[in-house]
Parts: C-alpha cells; structure tokens; sequence
C-alpha cells in the first residue's frame, strides 16, 4: 500500500499540527501498512512516541480513538487484495488507455526499479546476513507454496548442483512439509512468501521457529508474518502495473543466495559441481553446444 487513505488529509493539514502531532502524522504518510497490522502500542514505540499521542492524532481527525484509523488502513489494504480479477479489470482499462507496448514498458521498468533497490546499501546487509545463515546450515529446507513455489524450487536446484544438502518441502499425498519434522537447530528453513500470505507456509515456519529451527524469510514487508519471526530477512518489492504481483525480485534474491552460499563451500562446492557436469554429460542432459546455431 503506497498511500494511505488519510495521506492527503495529514499532508493538507500537517502544518497546523503540534510538534507531537506532526511525528505521529509522519508516522501514518510513511508507514501505512504498519497501521494496518501492527499494534497502537507498537506503532508508538517505532515513533519513538507515547501511546496517548497517537490516540490525540485520532480525535484530532474525528475519530474517536486510534483504533478507527487502523480499522480504516485494514480495510483499504483488504481492498487493494480485493483479488486477481479486480485488478485484471483495473490493468484491462490501463492497457487499452496506454496500448501493449507502453504497458509492457511500464511493467519492465517496475521490475528494473525493484532490482536496483535490492543494490541499495541498505539491502545488501540482509542478503549477505541470508547467505551466511544458510552456508553454515547442514541442511537448507525450502519452502514456497503457490506463486511462491518455483522461487523456493530454483534455490534448492542451484544448491543441490553445488553439493548444499537442501530438501524441497514439496510432496504428494499431502506430505510435502514432512520432512521438516527431522530438522533440527543446525539446520535452516528458506521460505518465500508475499502479500497475500499462503496460510501454510507460515504455518510450517512457525512450527520451524518453535523447534529452535533459524528461520529465513525472502517476504515483502518489515512487518509480514514471516519478517517478524525470522532469524534473517530479506525484502522484495512487488507492486507491479500487472493484474499479478511480481516475482522477478524474489527470482533475483534466489539466484544471488545460491552464488553467494555456493562461494562460501570453497573447494567443497567445486568438486560438487565437477560432479554434477559429469552426470549431466554422462546422461546427455543438454544438446552438445556443437549442435546449436549461432546465427549468421
């Protein structure tokens, strides 16, 4: 949620506020999905003001209590969730204004944007922080369901081809998440989840967490499900002009994961993938390179 459904009021009218006011209003423009889903107490603490502050931003605007605003932000995210067949309305009316290419444009820029902002300073403590907590695990478990699953099942393919142990928590019959049972504090659960939430997956990672399982989360929010319990985070964006949120982010998150924890095996990971290249030419897994046009 880029803005809040008081953003343009506190804007118009913050010049008129008290100092106390002004850094509760700042708080609510900045951070409209924490009003959403965190708590007033909790929402005060990250301000760094008292609870009664933000209870007086509340009567100030008519409300009678900070409850009501946050009731208010709850239903306007719900409402930007409303599905995906609201939103392919919305992108329908967009495409036709704009035409095919242009939307297409706006989509690849979206997605360049979000790639640049996983460069940023501030982003790539988190993923070095990611990286180092799942080289030293002995075995990675990894989870996405949903949209969320061929993100989970590209990093286990790059860490089984460099000779990580990982186990994909996908199965028939219902058993997909079984073998999280055997895991143990050594051991590391990479689970991948955006807004909306599968219900499972949190779940699973809670149950992870309850066993003493270090828990790291690629999720799209300070304040997710998961970012809250994890052990280590790392944030992508997902807004995208499409009906369909994005997963290009999440896809890059788990290829630079799998280089960076496949740098930290060393010699361990080379001999593991000299032995992965024989078996793929031993069962002729790939055309021979001689076989492919290059083009004239």
């Amino acid at each position: 949620m880029d803005k809040g459904p008081l953003h343009d009021a506190l804007i118009a009218g913050f010049e008129a506020l008290s100092p106390q006011l002004q850094a509760a209003a700042r708080y609510v423009v900045d951070n409209p999905r924490d009003v959403a889903l965190l708590s007033m107490r909790e929402q005060a603490r990250r301000a760094e003001l008292q609870p009664a502050t933000m209870t007086r931003l509340a009567k100030h605007l008519g409300y009678d209590g900070y409850d009501a605003i946050r009731t208010l932000y709850k239903d306007a995210m719900r409402d930007r969730l409303a599905g995906f067949a609201g939103k392919a309305g919305a992108q329908a009316q967009h495409q036709k204004l704009l035409g095919d290419g242009a939307l297409a444009a706006e989509i690849l820029a979206s997605m360049r944007e979000q790639i640049a902002h996983l460069a940023a300073p501030h982003a790539l403590p988190r993923l070095a922080a990611a990286a180092t907590h799942l080289a030293q695990a002995r075995t990675v478990y990894c989870l996405g369901l949903r949209a969320s699953h061929p993100v989970a099942w590209h990093l286990h393919y790059i860490l089984s081809l460099s000779g990580g142990k990982s186990v994909l928590l996908d199965g028939i019959a219902g058993t997909g998440a079984d073998p999280i049972a055997q895991a143990e504090k050594d051991d590391a659960l990479l689970v991948v989840s955006i807004m909306p939430y599968t219900r499972t997956s949190i779940e699973i990672a809670e149950y992870a967490r309850s066993q003493g399982v270090p828990v790291i989360a690629v999720t799209d929010s300070e304040v997710s499900p998961l970012a809250l319990m994890a052990d280590a985070s790392v944030l992508v964006q997902t807004d995208s002009p499409s009906f369909f949120h994005s997963l290009v982010p999440a896809f890059a998150v788990a290829e630079v994961l799998g280089a960076l924890i496949a740098g930290h095996g060393g010699e361990r990971t080379l001999a593991a993938l000299k032995r992965s290249d024989a078996w793929l030419d031993a069962v002729q897994a790939h055309l021979p390179a001689s076989t492919v046009r290059t083009g004239s």
